[in-house]
């Protein structure tokens, strides 16, 4: 009997596994009757050379056969450059793309590596012509190829395929399904549930409003209240919060929808959503809303944005656009700082317009 504790236990496992790369090539040969016409027996083109398995190939097109024994067939050539020592072996497979049928009639294959190591198709003429896969006078081949680069022994798990971790997905659902939520939140005229462990995991300020010294929303019936904040962007803050993407934003939003979503994580201490905002916010900067964004960069110290901003401003055909808009006017009275800087700017632009003309002369 057995002793407590001990039993037979299942057979161990493992596995040999092959080390291969594999990959395929595309050649399109057009025009195919003309070059037919023009190129005789024996006579080739080169397709360009790609690589496969750390190799450099390349396949050579003869329209009438690579020589008078085989006029009657379309010959094909895979070339191997050998650039590393002989020994490595490989499989290889041509044939035309887009059907199911084999289209090589023979082969032949060189086990034996030289420079340059030749293994030839042969597709008949008459059987290409009448097939489906020549259309408007020009044909694809297909070219698969293996390269074996050894054997090795393998735990068998490693035929388990593990697929990519799930977090966001299974914290998405937690947040739409409001399972186990804790913490009620009052935004304007909506009232919003969450998990505090989740807030206070990806926010300081979330953790000290929850868990910290001055914790809101503990007393039974009790929530936290947001003010200034809409609840739709408070919703897309929290989505963000568990799931670490945005929500899907129409085009002609997205914007004012980013602009309004930096000032919660700047609230929040949501450093990566900020910058996520921060970059979107990048491709809307233009004579119209340059200032504005300027302004909300300042406010908020997104240092990227604002020297975007400056970029944008350092064309002076763009500063004077900017200038004529009303946008400059809340800028000059919220922001001096960067009102002196853009007055700056604008000497430096004279200066050098100036400099130009007299140099001119």
């Amino acid at each position: 009997m057995a002793s407590p504790g001990t039993g037979r236990r299942g057979p161990s496992r493992s596995a040999v596994v092959a080390n291969t790369t594999s990959g395929h090539h595309l050649l399109t040969i057009h025009g195919y009757s003309r070059t037919k016409g023009a190129i005789p027996t024996g006579k080739r083109i080169k397709s360009r050379s790609f690589f496969i398995g750390g190799h450099r190939w390349r396949i050579e097109y003869y329209p009438n056969g690579s020589k008078p024994a085989v006029a009657d067939f379309v010959s094909l050539t895979l070339l191997l450059r050998e650039d590393v020592a002989a020994g490595v072996k490989d499989q290889f497979d041509i044939c035309l793309a887009g059907g199911e049928e084999a289209a090589p009639a023979r082969r032949r294959r060189r086990c034996k590596r030289h420079r340059w190591r030749r293994d030839r198709t042969f597709i008949k003429r008459d059987e290409l012509e009448s097939s489906k896969h020549l259309r408007n006078d020009s044909f694809t081949v297909r070219c698969d190829i293996v390269v074996f680069h050894g054997y090795c022994a393998a735990d068998a798990a490693a035929f388990i395929s593990v697929p990519p971790c799930d977090l966001r997905q299974n914290l998405g659902r937690l947040f739409e399904t409001k399972m186990g939520a804790d913490v009620v939140f009052d935004v304007g005229s909506e009232t919003i549930a969450a998990h505090r462990c989740v807030l206070a995991a990806c926010s300081p300020v979330f953790a000290a409003e929850l868990f910290g010294p001055m914790k809101e929303g503990n007393a039974a019936g009790s929530s936290v209240r947001v003010e200034d904040m809409d609840a739709e962007v408070f919703k897309a803050l929290l989505r963000f919060a568990y799931t670490g993407s945005l929500p899907d934003m129409r085009k002609e939003e997205e914007d004012v929808t980013c602009q309004h979503l930096l000032v919660a994580a700047d609230r929040y201490g949501m450093e990566r959503l900020k910058l996520i905002c921060e970059e979107k916010l990048c491709k809307y900067i233009d004579v119209g809303r340059a200032a504005s964004i300027l302004m909300l960069a300042e406010r908020h110290h997104c240092e990227g944005l604002k020297k975007a901003c400056f970029n944008f401003l350092a064309l002076p055909a763009n500063l004077r656009a900017t200038v004529a808009t009303d946008g400059l006017q809340h800028l000059s009275e919220s922001c001096r700082s960067l009102m002196v800087k853009l007055m700056a700017m604008s000497l430096d632009n004279a200066s050098e317009c100036s400099s130009n003309v007299k140099t001119s002369f």
